[in-house]
Order: structure tokens, then C-alpha cells, then sequence
């Protein structure tokens, strides 16, 4: 790490990387990753970091603006000390933001794991704005600025930004930073409030207070006057996720629907539900019409969590068995599937879906069908499972027909591909994005596999 220095060479943009960096290239073949740089822009650096192969930093001039450059919405968004750090795109049109992380997911796949998808899939996109129904914000009270800050870190930074507002989060959320800020402030324990979860449901704004400290009957009453006032509902947390609890249990519940399959998912505000609550709908819908259960079908679904996609296969599959991780989170896909009717074709078992071997995968019994949703480690143990029984064969099972793979993370994604192709015996019959995460870096992809 040296100091900053302006380059005075000018450099062709040629993409954007996983950090939605722009990527150059010197005349001496040194790559630059330029903050604030778009695909097809020649630009200036201010160089902040230089290694031996590399150099990043910001751009400090542009000579030939790409003509997707849009005027961000967010006055909190920018290269500037104290900017925002939520979006890292928002000066790129909403439409090229998706052509560049079409772009990753085909790259990755190509150089990664060496696989061309046969078809590559429309993109899915829903609003651009007001679409973050998860997120955590940040709480300090900054005693030399006389202020509460609450909202995301400052980029690159373990600051909390100095926001009034934020248009990706729900308008209501949004609007209520400025009040938050002022309820903060008025608090008896606001040194001891590290941080506001925001939580949204179909029919509830929920926020979860971190609290480092028993709150005094004088604060819990600010909060109840608030939430009255504001129409949303506080939990609180005193200490990690599992001691999250209402402040006042009459009513307290969050849910999402997934109308398309007359389902509805009560969830609790820190548990795992996507983020873009219509862009899931529209994500359950294409991953079960990619899927093609048939009513004879059983079918396997893969890091199930509260059972968003289970539920929805089960309402056209003869059996479907989820499977995740934890005891608790396997009881409260149960408990879903009671509430909607479908407890009779479904079952939910606990298992380490990181160490899964052949013999592990062949004892589950065979599926005609397999939904895969990992977190961002993907699922190797799973894809080299597949490809250990190719390899060694298990009598009476079966690798499914078809496999849906859902992925948060390309890279993860481009290494179990390569398995389930190279060495699994199947073909990648589909790939596309999913725009989860407008305005950000974040690739969500869903990729179709078949039996070769």
C-alpha cells in the first residue's frame, strides 16, 4: 500500500468485476480496478493500492462517458469520503446492470468450470427502488458530531453514512431514518443500540432492536409510542439471533405469500427469507416451471430453509423431502408446511449438507427431480457426491433427471457446475440471472442441469 497518485495514462474500461469495479488494462498488460469506471468508458485513476499484477482505485477523470452513466438516485450515493456504501452501482443504468451480471455468470461458468449453457435465460427483474425488504442497519451516537447515525457503514469504511433516506429500502422504512435518528437520540441506552434490523412483510414493518443493555421502562415506552406512531412492529434482541423476541407478542407475527401457489410463510424478522420478496415470487414461479415436477414425481429440495421452495414443489410432486442444516430451522419448515396443508407430501430432515459423501447421498433414496439452493459456499459436497456415485455406482440409485440450482454466488456456482458436467454425466441445459439486488454488485443466478 503506497500513497494515492494520479495515473496519467488513460485506460479503456473493458467490464465490471464482482465488486462492481471497473476493469482496465495498462499498455503493460497490469490490470487496474477502477471504483466509479464503467464498461466502454477511457478513464483516469487515482491509484490507492499497487501490487505486483494489480493496482486498484478510483476514477478521477473521464475523457469518453458510456452512454449507460445515469445521475444516481441516492444523494448519499458516491465516491466521496462519507458516501454511502449500500449500492455500488447506482450510476449505471438499471438495464446494463443486468447485461454485466449476465456477463459474470457466463464468464465464470466459461473460465471456471468450462461449461456454455445450451440456452441462456431472460433475466428476472422487478423494480429498481424500494425493493430491500431485509437489511441491517448500523446505530452510533457520534457524541462529537451531537448526532444519532443510523444506516448502512460508509463505503469501505466501519463508519455509519449520515443518511436522511434511502430509496432501495421499503418508502416507509426509507422515510423513517430522520425519526429513528431522533428516537435514538432520546433513548436512555443509545450508546448501548448497535443496530436496527429491518424486517418487512406482506402486512408488517418489523424492526429489530440489537440492545446491549436491559432497556429502562422509560425507553420501552418511546418505543411502543413509536411503533403506534409509525405503524411498526419492534422485536428486540438482547443478545444473538435465537433470544429475538416481540416487545409486545399480541399480533406479532410476519409472513410472506407466495400467491401463485395459495401459500403463506410466517417467518421470524431474523430469519433467512430473500430480500426482494417480489422478485422471490417471481423466482419460485421460474424455478418450478424449470423444474417440471410431474404428480408421480419425488423430489429432493436442497437447503430448503423455511421451505420457500418445498411447499410450492409440493403442491404438484408426489413427495418432496427438504433437507437443511439445523434441528430448528427443520421444525420450522415443518410447522409451514402444517399451517398451508401439505405436512401429508412433505418431510424435512436435519442433515451436514457440507460433508456428504456417496454412500450419505445413495441412503437418502432416489428423486426424479432436485432443487438446490445453497448459501454462498454452494454445494460441492452434494455435486461431488453426484459424481462419486457415477463413478461407483450404488445398486437401486438413481441420479435425478434434472437438477434446479439457485445460486447467490457464481464462482461457487461455475466450481459445482464443472463437477455435475464434467464428472456427473450431465449438461447445463439453462443459465440466467436473477436481479435480486438492483443497484448492487450481487449476482443471483438459477441454472438448469439434465441428465446428459
Amino acid at each position: 500500500m503506497g500513497a494515492m497518485y494520479e495515473s496519467e495514462e488513460w485506460l479503456q474500461v473493458e467490464s465490471l468485476d464482482l465488486e462492481g469495479q471497473g476493469v482496465a488494462r495498462r499498455a503493460n498488460g497490469k490490470v487496474v480496478f477502477i471504483e466509479g469506471a464503467l464498461p466502454g468508458e477511457a478513464v483516469r485513476v487515482n491509484v490507492a493500492r499497487r501490487k505486483n499484477q494489480w493496482e486498484q482505485g478510483q476514477v478521477s477523470a473521464i475523457r469518453r462517458e458510456s452512454s449507460q452513466r445515469v445521475q444516481p438516485e441516492c444523494p448519499h450515493f458516491g465516491l466521496h469520503a462519507g458516501a454511502c456504501g449500500g449500492c455500488k452501482v447506482q450510476h449505471l443504468h438499471p438495464t446494463a446492470q443486468i447485461a454485466a451480471k449476465q456477463r459474470v455468470l457466463e464468464d465464470n461458468l466459461s473460465h471456471l468450470a468450462k461449461v456454455v449453457p445450451q440456452r441462456i435465460l431472460r433475466p428476472l427483474q422487478g423494480p429498481a427502488w424500494g425493493y430491500r425488504h431485509r437489511a441491517r442497519l448500523s446505530v452510533r451516537h457520534v457524541i462529537k458530531k451531537g448526532a444519532v447515525l443510523v444506516g448502512f457503514h460508509e463505503r469501505k469504511s466501519r463508519y455509519v453514512a449520515d443518511m436522511t433516506s434511502c430509496p432501495v429500502l421499503p418508502p416507509h422504512v426509507g422515510a423513517l431514518l430522520p425519526r429513528l435518528r431522533e428516537l435514538i437520540a432520546s433513548m436512555d441506552a443509545r450508546d448501548r443500540l448497535p443496530q436496527i434490523e429491518v424486517a418487512v412483510g406482506d402486512d408488517v414493518h418489523a424492526l429489530v432492536l440489537r440492545h446491549l443493555e436491559p432497556l429502562s421502562a422509560e425507553d420501552i415506552a418511546r418505543l411502543r409510542a413509536f411503533g403506534t406512531e409509525h405503524a411498526v412492529q419492534w422485536w428486540l434482541q438482547p443478545g444473538g439471533p435465537d433470544t429475538v423476541a416481540p416487545l409486545d407478542p399480541a399480533g406479532a407475527e410476519l409472513h410472506y405469500r407466495l400467491p401463485a401457489f395459495g401459500l403463506t410463510m410466517p417467518f421470524k424478522p431474523t430469519e433467512f427469507t430473500q430480500v426482494n420478496m417480489g422478485i422471490n415470487r417471481v423466482l419460485v414461479s421460474q424455478a418450478l416451471r424449470h423444474l417440471d415436477a410431474q404428480a408421480s414425481d419425488r423430489v429432493i429440495d436442497w437447503f430448503c430453509g423455511l421451505g420457500n421452495f418445498t411447499l410450492a414443489i409440493a403442491r404438484g410432486a408426489r413427495e418432496v423431502l427438504g433437507l437443511e442444516g439445523s434441528e430448528g430451522l427443520v421444525q420450522r419448515a415443518r410447522d409451514n408446511a402444517a399451517r398451508n396443508g401439505l405436512a401429508p407430501r412433505t418431510r424435512f430432515e436435519a442433515r451436514n449438507l457440507f460433508e456428504l459423501d456417496g454412500a450419505a447421498l445413495a441412503a437418502l433414496g432416489s428423486a426424479e427431480r432436485w432443487m438446490v439452493d445453497p448459501p454462498r459456499e454452494g454445494a460441492f459436497a452434494l455435486a461431488k457426491a453426484v459424481a462419486e456415485l457415477q463413478a461407483t455406482p450404488v445398486a437401486g440409485w438413481q441420479p435425478p433427471r434434472r437438477i434446479v440450482y439457485v445460486s447467490c454466488n457464481p464462482a461457487t456456482l461455475a466450481r459445482d457446475a464443472g463437477l455435475l458436467v464434467h464428472q456427473a454425466g450431465y449438461v447445463c441445459s439453462a443459465a440466467g440471472v436473477v436481479d435480486m439486488f438492483p443497484h448492487t454488485a450481487h449476482v443471483e443466478s438459477l441454472a438448469v442441469f439434465d441428465r446428459a
